[in-house]
């Protein structure tokens, strides 16, 4: 199963790049994943159709964060999934967002736009970045794919 994660888009309509990004690297994505700071709910519009489950983060719009909770468990092929945006300060987010879940598998965050992929206690940490980028990614675009066979694994594509 392939899973499209993104973060951090901050817009407030869909922009031709993010359309372009969504159909070049999740047109085959069984679902996909935003871990917050939507902006706009128009922005949902670029998915195509495509099953997407989402969380509020803290410069979502009242729009956003009246549809999307601010922290989502999901369930997949036998895995649990944490699914939040975070807040604070970066350092120290793993920690505080991890706090939210119990018994996960992965943890999805976002907020700090800093790209994460790397395990600690079994549980997979995962933050696919900024769709915007932002200074603790030296201003660089990321999104993340999850798969999910007899385990999960991340990965991090620069855009």
């Amino acid at each position: 199963m392939k899973i499209g994660v993104i973060s951090d888009t901050h817009l407030d309509i869909p922009s031709p790049f993010l359309e372009s990004v969504v159909d070049r690297y999740f047109k085959d994505a069984d679902l996909i994943l935003h871990a917050g700071d939507i902006h706009a709910l128009k922005v949902l519009n670029a998915f195509g159709g495509k099953k997407i489950l989402a969380v509020s983060g803290n410069n979502d719009r009242p729009e956003i964060e009246e549809r999307f909770p601010t922290k989502e468990l999901i369930e997949v092929k036998g895995f649990r999934i944490g699914l939040t945006h975070g807040w604070g300060f970066p350092f120290g987010l793993e920690t505080r967002a991890l706090s939210l879940f119990e018994g996960i598998h992965c943890l999805v965050f976002g907020h700090s736009h800093w790209p994460v992929n790397h395990r600690r206690n079994g549980v997979l940490f995962f933050n696919p970045g900024a769709f915007k980028g932002g200074p603790f990614s030296l201003w660089r675009k990321t999104i993340g794919i999850l798969t999910i066979d007899q385990g999960i694994e991340g990965e991090i594509i620069r855009l």
